[in-house]
């Protein structure tokens, strides 16, 4: 009678526990957004805590200016001085060309349309219809901005919780990271906390990859954009240099751009532009990013590119840039949990 009775409270407790697993796992993917926010955050918090880390070290003579929360005030206004002077000096002539274009179009679109009356198989266009899909293609756009209003204002306040969440990671970090391995016993806790600082030493090392990728690209487009005599070929430069931070979705928008650029003064500008960026992603998918990326985190070139498959299906642009710390993580955590003890 008392083993009926037990095996009653313990079929009664694996109900109650597998009903309590499943709403909890419900909440979870209720909250999946949030989660991958702080995600998220957490990752941008490990790979720019150096940074931090860096400035707060600078010293004159005895004195530390940069100490604490000073340096990552010192790295936010250095950001925004950054961006500042770069909108200060870049954006006005693209503003006053823009305006100028905008009032002279309607004498300059006739030529515009004869050079694209040459373009082979493009002779069949009729003016009118031409103006006509621009007029489309001018409201569409303005529509389409009205419409998605919500959808861009719900995406800045997500870009804006991530940056707070990401201060208050660089700020409190090491306290929250403590209290969550108080959660575990001795040896576990020093063999997780091992292995999750090596997961973060090869996470900086990821990023002096990408700076190193990003500062390459900013630097031999804008040679390019000179030689090519592409306008704003500064501007463009230093946007097609931020712009690879994002993988593959980074590299499409600075080609739009360029291209929109060159096609303003003649089609040859056009073609070079367009054979700089197939032979530069040849470069940099068949020799830079393999050698840079796997020198620094010490992972082959297929795990990279499918983290970025499965980080940009996931996550978006977030989780594309996020996606080879994540697979850095990953890789860690399965060498020192899976691989040596089926080793062993």
């Amino acid at each position: 009678m008392n083993e009926a009775a037990q095996a009653k409270q313990s079929v009664r407790g694996s109900i109650v526990f597998f009903f309590i697993a499943a709403w909890a796992f419900y909440v979870l993917w209720l909250i999946r957004g949030v989660l991958v926010l702080i995600y998220v955050s957490a990752l941008f918090a490990v790979v720019l805590s150096p940074i931090v880390r860096a400035t707060s070290r600078i010293r004159i003579g005895r004195w530390k200016p940069f100490h604490g929360s000073t340096a990552i005030l010192i790295l936010l206004l250095g950001v925004a001085g950054a961006f500042a002077a770069f909108g200060f000096f870049a954006l006005p002539p693209v503003i006053n060309d823009l305006q100028s274009l905008a009032g002279e179009l309607p004498n300059r679109l006739p030529g515009i349309l004869n050079e694209i009356k040459a373009i082979p198989y493009a002779d069949r266009l009729d003016a009118g219809d031409v103006i006509s899909w621009i007029q489309r293609g001018l409201s569409g756009g303005a529509a389409y901005l009205l419409v998605s209003f919500k959808t861009w204002a719900g995406a800045l306040v997500e870009v804006l919780a991530g940056f707070v969440l990401t201060l208050y990671f660089i700020l409190e970090g090491d306290s929250a990271y403590r209290w969550f391995l108080s959660f575990l016993s001795a040896a576990p806790r020093q063999r997780l906390d091992h292995t999750l600082r090596r997961a973060a030493a090869r996470m900086e090392k990821w990023l002096l990859g990408q700076l190193s990728l990003m500062l390459i690209l900013g630097t031999v487009s804008t040679v390019v954009y000179l030689a090519l005599g592409v306008r704003y070929a500064y501007v463009l430069g230093v946007v097609t240099g931020l712009l690879n931070v994002i993988p593959v979705l980074g590299v499409a928008v600075s080609l739009v751009l360029a291209v929109l650029v060159a096609a303003i003064d003649s089609w040859g500008r056009v073609l070079g532009v367009l054979i700089f960026f197939l032979l530069y992603l040849q470069i940099e998918n068949s020799w830079l990013v393999p050698r840079i990326m796997r020198s620094r985190v010490d992972l082959p070139a297929l795990a990279i590119f499918v983290g970025l498959l499965l980080g940009s299906a996931l996550g978006g642009i977030a989780g594309a840039m996020v996606a080879i710390p994540t697979a850095v993580l990953v890789s860690v955590l399965l060498d020192e949990y899976l691989v040596k003890k089926a080793a062993s």
